[in-house]
């Protein structure tokens, strides 16, 4: 590795665009800039093109087929805004055609702020609930945390509906935000979503993703860091039945010094047709000395005909760093597991069905919420009710 030479580093970012990768194309709010993809480039080699209902040709995005409801506590402010001046809050610029053209089509924004120094005991629910597949739909949504406030943000989506959308994330210096993006949306939905935070100095990010309904979704999560100090905790849960396309790309970007982050995805999938796909990357330039980064992958596969593709990665720019690391699984039942349980009486099925709470355990605690946890597990035993395991 090429030595590295930085006389002073301490609270530096690295505000450079220029991102050496092939899974993160330039960046440009204009479509235009974005060729319409044909499914042999890396971005889009996962994702079957045709089942996106012209989300990423010339769909018009004009179509208002989501209701919008917000549930808050005092210290947060909701505004729906029909001017742009919000749009960019997080620094996010689109790199795929898809959400360069929800910028540009949706019509307003939804803003969700926490007011400084303020601690919101109750999540702030926002639901979008989807009224109907024959229009497609863009919106845009940003979540401000001020500085050394500390909340939880729940996006709801259900319904049918074909959505694209950006939402920005912005973590102000000390503050704590969890945001929960549950997809549970109805059988023919389509839904794709770029999910971007900016996370300040000492602040620190829990973004929780959950997809369970529609038929495509192809949810984009990214973090980028605005001073040292900062971490974020990305995690996620996804359960495919059959012919359903759960698809989750993760970027982590670490620009800024003595930096964290952790991203922990675990799916699992049953019937024939059922595909998840799962893409990290974690990019540490040059400035980010003393970052300590970990991703980690695991897929359960519950009856034959699933598939799940798995691709972690690392882009490691200084060998300064407290350390790094990723890991993907994929794979059946524990059989010792499932044994362990027979011998001591539990009928198969029940054993089965116990081995993929445990396995889906770990994560549903960490999501904080309640409320969240409670749904979740009996999203998955709704799940398993579905198909014999």
């Amino acid at each position: 590795m090429t030595e590295q030479t930085a006389p002073n580093v301490s609270g530096a970012i690295e505000t450079s665009d220029e991102v050496a990768s092939h899974l993160h194309p330039p960046g440009s709010f204009d479509p235009a800039d974005h060729p319409v993809p044909t499914g042999r480039e890396e971005v889009w080699r996962f994702t079957p093109l045709k089942r996106l209902r012209g989300l990423h040709q010339e769909t018009p995005l004009d179509g208002s087929t989501c209701d919008v409801e917000v549930s808050a506590g005092e210290g947060v402010t909701v505004r729906t805004l029909d001017e742009s001046s919000l749009k960019g809050s997080s620094g996010y610029v689109p790199n795929d055609r898809v959400s360069a053209r929800a910028w540009q089509a949706a019509r307003s924004t939804t803003e969700v702020r926490i007011a400084s120094e303020t601690k919101v005991a109750e999540p702030v629910v926002v639901t979008h609930k989807g009224l109907t597949v024959d229009q497609a739909t863009a919106g845009h949504a940003v979540i401000v945390a001020e500085p050394h406030s500390s909340a939880t943000v729940v996006l709801q989506f259900e319904g049918s509906a074909v959505v694209a959308d950006n939402i920005e994330i912005v973590v102000g210096d000390g503050a704590q935000l969890t945001v929960v993006s549950v997809q549970d949306w109805a059988d023919d939905a389509v839904h794709h979503t770029a999910q971007h935070a900016r996370v300040g100095r000492d602040a620190s990010l829990r973004h929780v993703a959950v997809s369970f309904g529609g038929d495509l979704v192809r949810m984009n999560t990214s973090v980028a860091y605005d001073g040292p100090g900062g971490e974020a905790e990305l995690l996620g849960l996804y359960f495919a039945d059959a012919g359903q396309h759960l698809e989750h790309r993760l970027f982590v970007d670490h620009n800024a010094p003595r930096t964290k982050s952790n991203v922990d995805y675990k799916g699992a999938l049953q019937g024939r047709g059922a595909h998840a796909v799962w893409i990290g990357d974690v990019l540490i330039r040059k400035v980010a000395e003393g970052i300590d980064t970990y991703e980690s992958n695991r897929n359960l596969v519950l009856t034959d005909g699933c598939q799940a593709d798995s691709v972690p990665n690392l882009e490691i720019e200084t060998g300064e760093i407290e350390g790094a690391g990723h890991a993907s699984t994929t794979g059946r039942f524990d059989d010792e597991q499932l044994f362990y349980l027979q011998s001591r009486g539990v009928p198969e099925g029940e054993a089965r069905r116990l081995v993929v709470h445990g396995f889906f355990a770990d994560i549903i605690r960490k999501t904080g919420v309640p409320q969240i946890e409670e749904r979740l597990l009996a999203a998955v035993e709704a799940e398993l009710a579905g198909v014999e395991v």
